[in-house]
């Protein structure tokens, strides 16, 4: 999406440039010649005052500005009145130019190559002194105008320039983006491979067991339907049955992707049924609970989903704690959100595996499926929550979810 927007981008600002320079070079040189005329003009304006001043025109021989290649003055005749070479003074005038100044009064302008090979710029005009008419001839260099669009000229070069330069960068930057972009794709479906793979290992491990179970189970009553012990044996293949029907939910779960309705949830409500689900195997594991939570808080989510949160937290830890201990589940508010935490005395995470414990099919347990806290953060992140977890071996972790609290007032529509 990224490339659609910016290569077109890229070709609209490169066309506006190149408009642009293109533009810029054209008006130099009507600029140069509208320079030079301008020159002319003014140049011409002191020298008839200069001449009206002195109708000897002598003081004309001391004018001398660094722009005039030379100037004369033509009488009637053709006959050069001054020349800022004064062995041509007296002489005709080489060209018959002047003749249609004096025809038409008009101001003639136009550029020349010299015997030196210089460009040069001539110009013809009227000069009006006291009581008669002559015509100026003057030559100017073009140098200083020409500047203007040798300027245009090397800006043009310059901006095509970078231009071309940057394009080249662009291609090798989006070749090299291209290239990383494969790369990750190439990793991301190693990395995909590669959970597969674990996924598939680990499947086929939990599946396998309590198949094997169930099998030899099974068979023993097959071969001895009448034995006493074959009820033991069926209350096995019932727990084993319902160990891969544990499975199978959570991978639904894990996978699962679908809408669920979100309605404002008590987590003083959530807190107590998960404490009384796991309250017997508790005291079973001489395992002391403590539940607290501040009354009037809300939280919108889905009920059952946020319950099998709680309760994958608290099974974890009583499962951490096969020695006894204490289990502490509380709730409390903290700014804009409602802060839970599921707190245990047990073996705790060591910090190599506090990295990957939020993984799926991540677990150091023997029969453990590695999905329990990836589902746990899954629920929450689908809830705008944020789930994190302090651990420390031999003393115990600590779980911290943060859900959004619904204020004051938005939640009494019958609740």
């Amino acid at each position: 999406m990224t490339r659609r927007i910016l290569l077109p981008a890229g070709v609209a600002i490169s066309l506006l440039l190149i408009w642009f320079a293109v533009s810029n070079y054209r008006v130099a040189r009507p600029i140069a010649e509208e320079n030079l005329r301008g020159l002319a003009l003014s140049l011409t304006s002191a020298i008839e005052n200069i001449a009206i001043g002195d109708p000897s025109l002598k003081t004309l021989a001391e004018f001398h500005p660094a722009d005039i290649a030379f100037f004369a003055i033509i009488d009637q005749p053709g006959i050069y009145r001054f020349h800022s070479n004064a062995d041509l003074i007296g002489t005709p005038a080489e060209s018959d130019k002047f003749k249609e100044v004096f025809a038409s009064t008009a101001i003639l302008g136009e550029r020349i190559t010299l015997g030196t090979g210089e460009k040069a710029y001539e110009f013809y005009a009227p000069l009006h002194l006291l009581g008669e008419t002559l015509v100026l001839r003057m030559t100017l260099h073009t140098y200083r105008a020409d500047a203007v669009v040798r300027r245009a000229e090397y800006g043009t070069a310059v901006l095509l320039a970078l231009l071309a330069a940057g394009w080249v960068f662009g291609v090798i930057l989006y070749r090299f983006a291209v290239r990383e972009e494969r790369h990750q794709l190439e990793m991301s479906r190693r990395e995909r491979l590669a959970q597969l793979g674990e996924m598939g290992a680990m499947l086929a491990h939990e599946i396998r067991n309590p198949l094997a179970g169930i099998k030899g189970y099974a068979q023993v009553i097959g071969k001895r339907p009448r034995e006493a012990r074959n009820s033991a044996f069926a209350e096995r293949i019932v727990a084993e049955a319902l160990r891969l029907e544990n499975l199978v939910h959570e991978l639904l779960a894990y996978a699962g992707s679908g809408s669920f309705p979100m309605t404002p949830v008590d987590p003083g409500e959530m807190i107590a049924h998960a404490v009384s689900l796991i309250r017997h195997e508790a005291e079973q594991q001489s395992v002391a609970v403590r539940s607290e939570c501040r009354e009037g808080l809300r939280v919108s989510g889905n009920p059952d989903r946020l319950g099998q949160v709680l309760l994958n937290l608290a099974k974890n830890a009583l499962q951490a704690m096969s020695d006894g201990g204490a289990l502490s589940v509380t709730a409390t508010a903290s700014g804009p959100y409602i802060v839970i935490t599921v707190s245990d005395t047990g073996h705790g995470i060591t910090a190599e595996h506090m990295e990957r414990i939020f993984e799926p099919f991540f677990t150091t347990k023997a029969r453990g499926t590695g999905l329990g806290l990836a589902l746990c953060k899954k629920i929450v992140d689908e809830h705008g929550g944020k789930i994190s977890v302090a651990s420390e071996p031999g003393k115990g972790t600590s779980v911290v979810i943060n859900l959004p609290v619904i204020p004051a007032g938005k939640y009494y529509s019958g609740n």
